[in-house]
């Protein structure tokens, strides 16, 4: 009984799932009130609450790894599963707007003029801030894996690399932000305008998460708190941004190469 009590973890009470729920619907009413009304103190007042919660969130999960020693190896096991899970479900989560798009590009109705992209809808270019935002996306699952490879190994001279991950997805967002503000058509122009700016935008949303996740793991190894065999927390946020990145090749080739054949 006593070895089965330590491989797992019991977690203690905390207040955080009870405050981040009320604060989710909190921020929900003032994201509603800003699309009818303007408003932005009830939402930003959820921003900043839910922010805040993560964070605390996020410091006590690390007190109990680090220095509670609660995350034993079969636990450790039991967070890659559900880790999977969550990609899972942010796989789904795309797939359903890649089944609208496909709907639309396989049967554009009349009301679109029975073409896809529908008229009076000027694509970009994809060989150009397209192209190179996929370049960057690229060379940043690239400097990630070596990263996590000279982790893995010991190796000290994995800061550089590190920060030219963080420095690159910095870049696409910023690219991303350039594009849309250059763009010929905007969210309400027709099917193909929705779908665009849903699967970019959600895309870009990850694309920023996932620059968070590095630098608040850049924080833990300037810390100390990550090794050669204690870096789960890193190679979560690995598999995130290579989840990224494999989203943005399949929105590259649908809505921006595709459209040119």
């Amino acid at each position: 009984m006593k070895k089965f009590f330590n491989m797992f973890f019991l977690l203690t009470f905390s207040p955080w799932p009870l405050m981040l729920s009320l604060n989710l619907m909190n921020f929900m009413m003032g994201f509603i009130n800003f699309f009818m009304k303007q408003g932005l103190t009830l939402m930003i007042f959820g921003i900043m609450m839910i922010l805040l919660i993560f964070y605390q969130w996020w410091r006590d999960v690390i007190r109990e790894s680090i220095f509670l020693g609660g995350h034993s190896f079969k636990m450790m096991k039991g967070m890659k599963i559900g880790m999977m899970m969550f990609i899972l479900s942010e796989i789904m989560f795309f797939i359903s707007f890649f089944w609208s798009y496909f709907h639309g590009y396989l049967s554009p109705t009349i009301e679109i003029g029975l073409l896809w992209c529908p008229k009076m809808i000027y694509m970009f270019n994809p060989f150009s801030v397209p192209l190179f935002n996929t370049m960057i996306l690229l060379s940043s699952g690239m400097t990630v894996t070596l990263c996590h490879m000279k982790m893995i190994n010991g190796e000290k001279n994995m800061l550089y690399m590190y920060m030219l991950t963080i420095l690159l997805g910095l870049m696409f967002t910023y690219m991303q932000l350039n594009e849309y503000k250059d763009a010929m058509f905007m969210i309400s122009d027709s099917m193909y305008g929705s779908i665009f700016y849903m699967l970019t935008g959600f895309h870009g949303l990850h694309v920023l998460i996932g620059t968070i996740f590095l630098i608040v793991m850049l924080i833990r190894f300037m810390h100390y708190e990550l090794s050669s065999s204690f870096h789960l927390g890193f190679e979560f946020c690995s598999w995130y941004w290579h989840f990224v990145d494999v989203i943005w090749l399949i929105l590259y080739f649908l809505l921006y190469f595709l459209m040119i054949l």
